[in-house]
C-alpha cells in the first residue's frame, strides 16, 4: 500500500511524503502506482513552475516535497492532489493511505 502523508499547518497543507507500492499489480504493471508516480512528480513541477520553491527529496520508494514559503497557492495545488489520490483510491480500493499530519 502506498502511504502517502499530507503536512499540514494551520489548517493549510504544506507538504507531502510518500512511500511504498500499491500491491495492485507487479512492479512495472501497476496503474495505480503509475497515476500516484506520475501526480505526484506532476504536482512537484507545478509548486515549482508557481514559485513556490518546494524542497523536494527523493529516495529509494520514497519522495517528500515541502514548501516552505506556504500559503494558499501551494495548499490549494497539494488538495488537488490529496482530491486526485482519493479517486484513484476510489477506482483501486486499498491501495494508498491518505494520512494528514499536524506539524
Amino acid at each position: 500500500m502506498i502511504r502517502a502523508e499530507f503536512y499540514e499547518k494551520k489548517g493549510l497543507l504544506t507538504g507531502f511524503k510518500f512511500s511504498g507500492h500499491s500491491g495492485y499489480a507487479n512492479a512495472g504493471e501497476d496503474v495505480a502506482c503509475a497515476a500516484v508516480s506520475s501526480a505526484v512528480q506532476l504536482t512537484a513541477n507545478i509548486l515549482d513552475e508557481l514559485g513556490c520553491s518546494p524542497d523536494v527529496k527523493v529516495g529509494d520508494n520514497v519522495i517528500e516535497c515541502i514548501c516552505g514559503n506556504g500559503g494558499d497557492v501551494p495548499s490549494g495545488v497539494l488538495n488537488v492532489l490529496k482530491q486526485h489520490f482519493e479517486a484513484i483510491l476510489e477506482e483501486f480500493p486499498n491501495t494508498i493511505k491518505i494520512i494528514i499530519s499536524e506539524v
